[in-house]
């Protein structure tokens, strides 16, 4: 089963050739509404290719199909793996082969997540595109970014300790840890030493027994001496421990460097029987995905508590 990327990206509206939040969320329910009941031409925008938008509804919610349509003069075949006979696809003047990408409206901000359903299906720009050459929202020139996680390094100051840390730290910045005398500074760097010029991803968990606070308080500052190069890693991330005098303690995932937010998902594409239910998994998959990514999403695009 194949896995795919779910990415997720904030519309915003560009005014003044500068893009800012909406301050409320767009109607898409009404907007695809809308779509579902145009023709094919009108939810049909051509520039450097040729899209077209579908709705798609599932457990009661539409979802948005976007579409490439392949030019008809790209070459296509299929095969017959049992017998190995090559047949030619025509394509006749009423119909097209079309690549799909997935995107739901997530019911916060304005965050969409796509799945695309290949390497040539829409993108993201090919969705902005989309999006301003219907006019969808007449009047509103839309731009479709990427959310990206707010790196959270002030967090460190106020925790306890730390019961996971996940790095991953390039060749380039290896020296840095040349004088920190820390636990993680000396395993990432004994590695170093060990192997050349090489990446290391280090995942360090320290199980929540009650005995073991201490470790937890000693693994939060080995991390706090090394924040500096871990702000500027490929990967870094904690799962941090506050102390509550009147309570048992609390844990808080925190990232601590900036990156698109994404996941990967398996996504079948046929059912038992054969039948195809490859959209049905993509929506599962990218609503999934959101509801595990929830937090970040909203603190990304200051969304407010769930």
């Amino acid at each position: 089963m194949k896995e795919r990327t779910v990415g997720f990206y904030e519309v915003v509206v560009v005014k003044d050739g500068v893009a800012k939040r909406a301050t409320n969320r767009m109607d898409w329910d009404g907007a695809l509404s809308d779509v579902a009941r145009a023709d094919v031409a009108s939810r049909s925008f051509e520039g450097d290719s040729h899209m077209v938008g579908t709705v798609a509804t599932y457990d009661m919610q539409d979802h948005l199909l976007l579409h490439r349509v392949k030019d008809a003069g790209e070459w296509l075949s299929v095969v017959n793996w049992d017998t190995g006979d090559l047949r030619e696809l025509e394509q006749s003047a009423q119909e097209g082969y079309v690549d799909t990408s997935v995107i739901c409206f997530l019911p916060f901000g304005n965050v969409i997540g796509i799945m695309q359903g290949g390497v040539s299906a829409p993108s993201h720009k090919a969705l902005e595109t989309w999006l301003n050459g219907i006019q969808l929202f007449p009047g509103y020139q839309l731009q479709v970014r990427p959310v990206v996680a707010h790196a959270e390094m002030e967090r460190l100051k106020t925790a306890s300790g730390a019961s996971r840390v996940e790095v991953k730290i390039m060749a380039n910045k290896m020296g840095a840890l040349q004088e920190r005398r820390g636990g993680l500074a000396r395993t990432l760097r004994v590695a170093s030493e060990a192997y050349g010029e090489i990446s290391v991803t280090m995942i360090i968990s320290v199980p929540k027994k009650k005995e073991l606070r201490e470790h937890r308080e000693h693994l939060l500052a080995d991390l706090e001496e090394i924040s500096d190069v871990v702000s500027g890693a490929e990967r870094a991330r904690a799962r941090l421990v506050y102390s509550d005098p009147g309570g048992p303690e609390q844990t808080r995932l925190v990232e601590l460097v900036e990156h698109s937010i994404t996941a990967k998902k398996r996504v079948p594409a046929t059912d038992g029987e054969g039948n195809s239910i490859r959209i049905m998994s993509a929506v599962d998959a990218i609503l999934a995905a959101a509801i595990e990514h929830e937090d970040a999403l909203r603190l990304a695009v200051d969304a407010g508590d769930s």
